[in-house]
């Protein structure tokens, strides 16, 4: 199992992967949106903002997002580090229910580039 730490690890690389993107991937990441990331296993939540490409502001909380964020991922702890990793792609996670991604409608448009 995938420690918090781990977790925040993956978060921070995902932000620099994002960062360093180009063309599609890009502008669908140049939102600004509360972005929270629920690890069920670890009963864990990050939040961030999504700020022009860029995972800002990210803190840790126990339990359940207080908050209700624009962009919310639901996962455990090793998927989270298996997507950033490479191992385990977006769309077969979601589509198999061990990733869940909610979204407001315009967003979720937005951000099918980057799935």
């Amino acid at each position: 199992m995938a420690s918090t730490e781990e977790c925040r690890t993956a978060l921070e690389q995902l932000s620099r992967n994002l960062t360093g993107a180009d063309g599609d991937v890009r502008q669908a990441a140049a939102l600004d949106r509360s972005l929270s990331c629920r690890l069920t296993d670890l009963d864990v939540t990050f939040t961030g903002r999504l700020r022009g490409g860029e995972i800002t502001d990210l803190t840790e909380h126990p339990g359940s997002p207080t908050t209700k964020a624009e962009i919310r991922l639901t996962m455990t702890g090793d998927d989270l580090v298996a997507l950033v990793g490479g191992s385990l792609k977006f769309a077969s996670a979601w589509a198999s229910g061990r990733v869940k991604l909610e979204a407001g409608f315009r967003d979720l448009l937005r951000l099918r580039s980057l799935l």
